[in-house]
């Protein structure tokens, strides 16, 4: 591999002025600068990825923000398995980072792949809020798209699905069979996503004049663990449910087990409805409705768009990510269905 050395020698200029260029310190001609940065070309020197990537004017890596709570769970994988995948197929290298656990630990991590020279950066927020998202993009002459959030000022950088559209459906469905007193387990209520199924779930039951109960509504973390808990809860407090949507199907799969250890039936006495559809969904017993988010298509449409951004290709945003309910054995009729 070439020395920073040979650089120079290659270049026609000292062993300083290649060390200044590459640190970006200090100042150099940009007729000495251009021979520095062909010299690096021509020698394939690489002390690190900037150094190339300045030489190139173009990194041909995307950086992808998730922070590291998130990283659980099959609607995680999928994310992470199809944006590899897109990534690899366009010749490009995926860098993931941890946004951590705040809105100043998110916008660092896009600074720090801005730093590296990314040609763009990929975030699925849990902090920062719709209207910071909209100032860092307006800040950064790179792209930076945002998934699973909707953006009030750049439209052509958010690629989101209607949650609480998704979990209305969900809701309604059991109302259309029959069901009112219905049971809600929220996802994190300081993530966007668990926010967004638990106001569905009210403006369902709003929308249909159903009172909304609060001593129905059960906050968790996305665990199954969670799903069993929140089960035994509700049954030990002597509440009447006969159907129940939980925010993830990790935590629906932990209130079938809390169910079946209750010898509550499913569907015939709980009507049960989860959300993501995971692997897993139809081999639970019974098989798990589901509301199936489509995460597969958001990604493939956020790295089409994002390269079609670098390559300076048309704008548009003209496509809505819709959940559809996939029913399954465990919903049955409520005890006010007619025939």
């Amino acid at each position: 591999m070439a020395t920073i050395i040979e650089v120079a020698k290659v270049a026609g200029v000292s062993k300083a002025t290649v060390s200044r260029v590459l640190s970006g310190n200090g100042y150099v001609s940009q007729e000495k600068r251009e021979k520095v940065y062909q010299a690096i070309a021509a020698t394939d020197f690489r002390p690190n990825l900037l150094a190339r990537n300045l030489a190139t004017k173009s990194s041909q890596t995307i950086g992808l923000v998730i922070t590291n709570t998130l990283y659980t769970g099959s609607y995680f994988s999928e994310l992470m398995q199809h944006s590899a995948r897109l990534m690899e197929q366009q010749g490009r290298q995926l860098l993931l980072v941890d946004g951590k656990h705040s809105a100043e630990e998110e916008r660092a991590a896009i600074q720090f792949l801005l730093d590296l020279r990314c040609d763009g950066v990929i975030i699925y927020p849990r902090f920062l809020t719709t209207d910071e998202m909209d100032s860092i993009i307006a800040q950064h002459k790179h792209p930076i798209l945002v998934i699973n959030r909707r953006l009030r000022q750049h439209d052509s950088y958010c690629i989101y699905s209607d949650q609480q559209r998704s979990s209305s459906v969900a809701v309604e469905q059991l109302i259309a069979l029959g069901h009112r007193d219905i049971a809600f387990i929220t996802g994190s209520l300081d993530s966007p996503t668990g926010r967004e199924r638990l106001a569905g779930y009210h403006a369902a039951l709003t929308k249909h004049g159903i009172a909304v109960e609060d001593a129905l509504v059960v906050e968790g973390k996305w665990q199954a663990q969670n799903g069993m808990t929140a089960v035994q809860q509700l049954l030990n407090q002597g509440r009447n449910f006969t159907a129940l949507v939980a925010s993830n199907d990790d935590m629906a799969v932990g209130a079938l087990k809390a169910l079946a250890a209750a010898q509550i039936a499913v569907p015939a006495q709980v009507a049960v409805i989860g959300f993501d559809d995971i692997p897993l969904a139809p081999f639970t017993i019974p098989a798990l409705s589901s509301v199936k988010m489509p995460v597969t298509e958001m990604i493939q449409e956020t790295i089409e768009r994002l390269i079609s951004m670098l390559d300076g290709g048309e704008m548009r945003n003209d496509k809505t990510f819709a959940g559809e309910l996939i029913m399954r054995e465990s919903v049955g009729p409520g005890p006010h269905h007619h025939q």
